[in-house]
């Protein structure tokens, strides 16, 4: 059988095939090329190094994911939403576990600045918009959806929970039901605290954020 071309495209493919079956630790140069039946010095000529073949495998990973994230918010608005964006991050770590750990890490800059991490903010933020939040706020929402989604598909991954009755599945919906109560009553924004001699908006922190590649 003849081998697929060599280009980024069939070695990011094979690296993120790698990742999936075998976990994000396993993807080096030298194990792609191997699996690639070429010798380690040819990837150079199509990924700079490690890194970037790395960043190869989030690109890919983030693509996925916002895929998924788009047909499971399309149409819907408010619980049923939160619920879909949710469910959609979880569906993808149990299928995609390596592509997932791929999110997992600090990405280069063209993969936070990509057109998929972009469409990924903007989804999560049409959600949050079904909440009424203010714009400053939901960005706060914004780190809690990541830090709980990534939270628990962490000790989930690892079978911190398989220890105690009842399953996994409920506590998930216990988790979205309490967010969604949570956005519901979101608390007022209260003033910044200023350091003395410092104007308001002018410390530490007032620039806005650029995009990340996860909720």
């Amino acid at each position: 059988m003849s081998r697929a071309p060599l280009n980024p495209s069939t070695v990011v493919a094979e690296a993120t095939a790698l990742a999936d079956e075998s976990g994000l630790d396993a993807v080096t140069l030298s194990a792609v090329a191997r699996r690639l039946g070429v010798r380690t010095p040819s990837l150079y000529f199509h990924v700079r190094d490690h890194a970037a073949l790395l960043d190869g495998v989030s690109t890919v990973a983030l693509a996925d994911l916002t895929a998924r994230v788009a047909r499971a918010v399309a149409g819907r608005s408010g619980r049923a939403a939160l619920a879909g964006l949710l469910q959609a991050h979880r569906a993808f770590a149990q299928d995609a576990p390596g592509r997932w750990q791929a999110l997992q890490r600090r990405t280069g800059p063209d993969v936070a600045a990509s057109d998929a991490a972009r469409t990924l903010v903007e989804l999560t933020d049409a959600v949050l918009r079904g909440y009424d939040l203010p714009p400053d706020e939901r960005v706060h929402a914004t780190r809690l959806l990541g830090a709980t989604i990534n939270g628990y598909l962490t000790l989930e991954r690892v079978g911190s929970f398989d220890h105690r009755e009842p399953g996994t599945d409920v506590s998930w919906d216990r988790a979205v039901d309490a967010l969604d109560s949570l956005l519901r009553g979101w608390p007022a924004a209260s003033a910044p605290a200023t350091r003395p001699g410092t104007a308001p908006g002018t410390g530490p922190g007032t620039a806005p954020e650029t995009g990340s590649t996860a909720p």
